[in-house]
């Protein structure tokens, strides 16, 4: 009967049934087969549906739409190419700030890639950037922006870890500007090799284009400054976003008509909080499952029969994690990887927003790993090149982000320092 459920599992899986429903499903046999009540499963809904901090997904995700739906994303690609375009490879560091910013505040990278890849794509090539060059930095500069404040899957992993939120959003920016400066330096060094003519700064077109994003530039600095400023929460904080971000775009900007768009855009971003949701409540009672079956501790049992120390644990979870990213979207991963993975990086004494952090940027790599990354796919759909063509744009990529990793994982200090700092633990 157990081999006859995998087998019915996994053939409803290729054929596209929804991951809620597969985990669902799991979760009632499961509880079934243990004469577990099934009310379990309802009462984790509720809890979740419970949580304070839960609201800051939906307001975020809203906050994002509108953002990409409007006029954004031509606004800051020129202000970052005004004000960057004058360094050596200032076009890259561009696209790299460009993406950054777009995908913290959207927390999809796919939508990055598919929002401003029409404008930085032939912008690069314009630039005399070789095509496969340009297809690898857009292509791996789409998820760059996931551990940056607000960025969702920073909030879902507080949410499922039951780790502050706060402490999460400090800990992600040094590991995120590590990543940006790393595949930077090596944009740098590319450019020479292109022969790209660097362009004088003209402070005309920097100031034409501040003044023009002058009501989007604050948009970051009031997140951070008031969630840390002790001014407002988290879940305020998405209050404040929405508000502002309908304002400027519906009010100064008038890029979405708030008739038309508006209710259009609040029911898109709601159908993918709905499907998070779904997730987050059907796999947490499937989680309670496994723990009260003590499945992860069978884990950390057999695990360490093979593992004796906590490096060697880090290096066996980031392999586990490149794998997860390429197979799952990043929601799914954290919802359902997260709650196995906590009572086994304990044991090792990892801390809770350090492993956060290492889990973010596994899956934000795995976005773009040969051969199934989504991001490759999103790529080839939105650029017309073959996925394989992709493979070879983003290799040299990979592996430099490869190397930030590396020093994420075994510098804990790059995730600690501002928590620390702050006057966390």
């Amino acid at each position: 009967m157990t081999t006859l459920l995998v087998i019915t599992l996994i053939v409803l899986a290729f054929l596209g049934t929804p991951l809620f429903a597969i985990i669902g499903f799991c979760a009632l046999i499961s509880f079934h087969n243990a004469e577990i009540d099934l009310a379990g499963i309802f009462i984790e809904l509720y809890r979740v549906a419970s949580t304070p901090t839960l609201i800051a997904i939906p307001l975020f995700t809203f906050a994002g739409f509108l953002l990409a739906e409007g006029k954004t994303p031509q606004r800051l690609t020129r202000l970052s190419q005004a004000l960057l375009g004058g360094i050596p490879g200032g076009v890259c560091h561009m696209v790299l700030v460009s993406c950054a910013f777009f995908t913290a505040f959207t927390g999809a990278s796919g939508v990055t890639i598919i929002a401003l890849g029409g404008l930085l794509y032939p912008l690069m090539l314009k630039e005399k950037y070789e095509q496969t060059f340009s297809l690898g930095l857009i292509t791996s500069s789409g998820s760059l922006g996931l551990l940056f404040p607000p960025s969702l899957p920073l909030i879902l992993y507080g949410l499922v870890a039951q780790v502050n939120i706060d402490k999460l959003f400090l800990g992600g920016i040094l590991p995120g500007l590590l990543m940006i400066v790393i595949v930077g330096l090596y944009s740098t060094v590319k450019s020479r090799t292109f022969k790209i003519q660097t362009q004088a700064m003209h402070w005309a077109d920097v100031k034409s284009a501040v003044r023009d994003s002058i009501w989007e530039i604050p948009l970051p600095f009031i997140v951070l400054f008031g969630i840390y400023g002790g001014i407002f929460t988290v879940t305020e904080a998405a209050s404040v976003t929405v508000v502002y971000v309908l304002f400027i775009q519906s009010v100064i900007y008038k890029d979405l008509h708030p008739i038309q768009d508006i209710p259009r855009l609040m029911r898109e971003s709601m159908v993918l909080v709905g499907t998070i949701l779904i997730i987050l409540g059907t796999s947490m009672g499937f989680t309670n499952f496994l723990i009260d079956e003590q499945i992860p501790m069978q884990l950390m049992d057999w695990m360490q029969e093979f593992i004796d120390s906590k490096i060697t644990f880090l290096i066996v979870l980031n392999i586990f994690l490149l794998i997860v990213g390429c197979m799952m979207d990043i929601f799914s991963a954290i919802i359902v990887i997260v709650p196995l993975i906590i009572p086994i990086a304990k044991s090792f004494d990892v801390n809770m927003v350090h492993l956060g952090i290492i889990f973010l940027t596994n899956l934000e790599i795995g976005y773009s790993t040969p051969p199934v990354g989504i991001n490759l796919f999103i790529s080839s759909s939105r650029f017309k090149e073959p996925v394989v063509k992709l493979y070879r744009a983003t290799l040299p990529f990979l592996g430099w982000r490869l190397l930030g990793l590396a020093m994420i994982t075994y510098i804990p200090t790059l995730t600690l320092f501002l928590v620390n700092l702050s006057g966390g633990s």
